[in-house]
């Protein structure tokens, strides 16, 4: 379903009407645990981003090649209170063991980025299988802790890889915002293009053992502070279930304790409003997306703007659907007195 443009008055008008049809419905609905991979992509795709009310993002460094700034890297971190997620190789933890201390024990995250680097499109399930087991194994000896998240080496992933991980418990990262710092660009050139892509729940890689990203770092982090963003790890970052991912790759959470309204019931609410519809200027086209949206509890189809209030009061429904026929009075009167 095509992407609908709307216009600031609309916004407004929409989010009161999605708000009023959810919890006129309510009383009809039925409470269900709505689980990842419910509503199949025909492309699996890793987490590129999250869709996050607040502004936080993750910092993350591939860790493949020498050590030459470890030091650096948590000095800087540090400095601006940034906890990120070193993705490191199995051969990484043979050669620099402390290294990989040191990142864990200045309080990052360590995850998986294989175990001996290879190309991984199209590879055979069991030497994925064995390859990332090698390297969840050494990092698992020097931190204590299981790996749970997966960066492909070359940023290469299918449907086989992403099925294969998610069946090994994992979940495959890749990010939104990419520094290209493995080029060897100049710092003032990382941290224009890292600071013209970030958004609340963006996912930034770097690499580590390059002098211009250990420049470059503390001002970006600097920049990123003051606009008011928070680094936490991609396992913060991220949602564990009841999510769908859009075309992007971008993480949408369903709303808590989901709901299923009866197609029956959506279309009677629909009919009962479709002049209040008309009314507020939508077209046919954008009250169908709240008519799918409604349908499977799926809200990537709606604007973002509108997105963060259909799933508080779609988690609101399902709390407590015995008050929806008052709150749904209530939105109604607001509603007719804004016409």
């Amino acid at each position: 379903m095509k992407a609908m443009t709307f216009t600031k008055k609309q916004i407004k008008r929409f989010a009161a009407i999605v708000a009023f049809v959810v919890l006129a419905a309510a009383a009809a609905i039925t409470l269900i645990a709505t689980s990842v991979g419910s509503r199949a992509e025909k492309r699996l795709l890793p987490i590129y981003s999250t869709e996050c009310a607040d502004k936080k993002i993750a910092i993350t460094f591939d860790v493949a090649w020498e050590n030459s700034n470890t030091e650096e890297l948590i000095s800087i971190l540090k400095d601006y209170d940034a906890r990120a997620t070193f993705f490191v190789t199995g051969d990484f933890c043979d050669r620099y063991p402390e290294d990989v201390k040191k990142f864990f024990d200045a309080g990052h995250e360590i995850e998986n980025h294989s175990d001996k680097h290879p190309h991984v499109l199209g590879a055979n399930v069991n030497d994925l299988i064995s390859d990332t087991r090698e390297c969840s194994r050494k990092i698992k000896m020097l931190t204590g802790e299981e790996p749970t998240l997966y960066r492909a080496p070359y940023g290469e992933y299918d449907d086989s890889l992403i099925t294969t991980l998610d069946g090994m418990g994992m979940k495959v990262i890749q990010w939104d915002v990419d520094s290209v710092d493995w080029k060897k660009p100049s710092a003032a050139d990382i941290k224009k293009k890292v600071l013209k892509g970030v958004k609340p729940g963006s996912i930034l890689l770097f690499h580590n053992d390059l002098e211009n990203t250990t420049e470059a770092l503390p001002d970006i982090l600097a920049n990123l502070q003051s606009q008011g963003y928070e680094f936490v790890s991609v396992s913060e970052l991220v949602y564990k279930d009841n999510y769908t991912i859009d075309a992007n790759g971008k993480q949408i959470p369903n709303a808590e304790g989901a709901i299923t309204i009866s197609d029956d019931k959506i279309e009677e609410v629909m009919r009962q409003y479709s002049d209040m519809f008309k009314a507020l200027g939508l077209s046919d086209e954008q009250i169908e997306q709240a008519r799918q949206a409604l349908k499977t509890g799926d809200l990537t189809a709606l604007p973002e703007d509108i997105r963060p209030l259909a799933q508080e009061v779609m988690a609101s429904a399902a709390r407590d659907t015995s008050n929806a026929s008052s709150s749904g009075s209530a939105l109604g009167e607001e509603i007719s007195a804004e016409k």
